[in-house]
């Protein structure tokens, strides 16, 4: 009531200084523009340059707001792509998963401008190219996805490699994952990845440098990453074999130093493993040094047993075959029952050509295991014993073990 009442106070004042201003002559305003003069009553004057005022302030208030209705507009229009980017792109995803390859792709591409996440839909269209067998759109989609989103270079390299590896082509893989590498040295995707590249590429030199990493960054299960290291080394060992025999073709007196250094690299936890020891033992004997291979085996048959070393022990010849037969037949004391040592020690008697022997423990060995290596020696060695159908029978048998012949009605002899 208060603030109603100093208003019509204010209107009364200002009214009253307007009559009483109203009563007196102020005099004129004259306004000379070049060749024109504009004279009038300073009431007059005063009350154009007012309505001047008022149009000059009403066209710009007229003017903020078509601007501000046009911001409105292109906002709805904007606000409009967007809904329908989405609704794109969650078809094409939609059609990505189903396995509609052109149809998830052309939805994605299409509605990557105006998605709010374009980096995705060209990741995914980049999958459906590669599933159609695009590889240039790949890359072309791979290149708009990296500009499409700062800060995207390990997402898009990341998806480039696995591309590369899915589409048989480690060669390119390997290079965007070092360049990835480089980047971010300790990314563990990235470390798989390059696992796998150099699996597929058979470069087992640069996965025994990067198996360290692999198990300090934890990328794969502790079990797995030991399978690696063992075909890692084995496979290394199969190479250095290969170029000391190449070195032996030109040299018989070249040193197997390539091997035996190789060997001395291996990790703890590799060289007590029987296949790698086995595996080498092979090696060196196959190169003609059958005598550090025996002496090797001895070593490792008299602190951790194993069968398949014992069966590969009694396939070497060493230095002194009647002492490789004497050790052998030590251990036979707390193995009595060991088909494999008994088949071994049969071998051992041949090469000290004590055929009786030989025999006894083919057929010990063969009384307790069927196996067709025991059937095939003591079948040879009938043979040349002159015991000829002795020899058949057991080829026979034999025979008839390794193909499971079913137990069926015969003609007499």
């Amino acid at each position: 009531m208060i603030r109603v009442l100093l208003i019509l106070l204010l209107a009364l004042l200002v009214g009253t200084g307007l009559s009483l201003g109203l009563t007196y002559d102020l005099g004129y305003i004259r306004i000379s523009l070049g060749n024109y003069l504009i004279e009038t009553n300073f009431w007059v004057g005063l009350g154009l340059i007012l309505v001047i005022i008022l149009l000059t302030v009403t066209l710009i208030n007229t003017v903020r707001r078509f601007r501000h209705g046009t911001g409105v507009m292109a906002g709805w229009i904007a606000r409009g792509n967007e809904r329908r980017a989405r609704r794109r792109t969650t078809r094409g995803l939609l059609a990505l998963a189903e396995g509609n390859w052109p149809r998830a792709r052309k939805l994605l591409t299409s509605s990557a401008s105006h998605a709010d996440t374009p980096l995705i839909n060209y990741l995914a269209a980049a999958q459906a190219a590669f599933e159609s067998g695009d590889h240039e759109a790949v890359d072309e989609l791979l290149r708009k996805a990296f500009e499409s989103t700062p800060g995207s270079s390990m997402a898009v390299g990341l998806t480039q490699a696995q591309l590369q590896l899915a589409g048989n082509r480690p060669e390119q893989a390997l290079a965007t994952l070092l360049r990835l590498r480089k980047e971010s040295p300790h990314h563990p995707f990235v470390l798989k990845l390059l696992k796998n590249a150099y699996l597929r590429l058979e470069d087992w030199r640069e996965l025994s440098r990067l198996i360290p990493e692999l198990r300090k960054r934890s990328v794969v299960p502790e079990s797995e990453l030991n399978e690696l290291e063992r075909q890692v080394w084995q496979n290394l060992l199969e190479q250095a074999a290969e170029e000391c025999q190449r070195s032996r073709k030109e040299n018989p007196e070249a040193s197997l130093e390539p091997l035996t250094r190789l060997w001395d690299e291996l990790p703890g936890f590799v060289r007590r493993d029987e296949y790698t020891i086995r595996d080498y033992a092979r090696l060196l004997a196959g190169l003609g040094d059958e005598a550090q291979a025996e002496t090797l085996l001895r070593k490792v048959l008299r602190n951790h047993w194993s069968d398949e070393l014992i069966n590969l022990y009694g396939r070497i010849q060493g230095q002194d075959p009647e002492e490789q037969l004497l050790i052998a037949e030590q251990w036979l004391k707390h193995r009595t029952n060991n088909p494999e040592l008994l088949l071994a020690l049969g071998r051992l008697s041949l090469r000290n050509e004590l055929w009786g022997k030989a025999r006894e423990y083919f057929e010990t060995s063969l009384k307790l295991r069927r196996n067709r290596e025991t059937l095939a020696e003591l079948s040879r060695l009938n043979a040349h014993m002159g015991e000829e159908e002795a020899s058949i029978k057991l080829l026979m048998q034999g025979l008839e073990t390794d193909h499971g012949l079913p137990d069926l009605p015969m003609p007499r002899a």
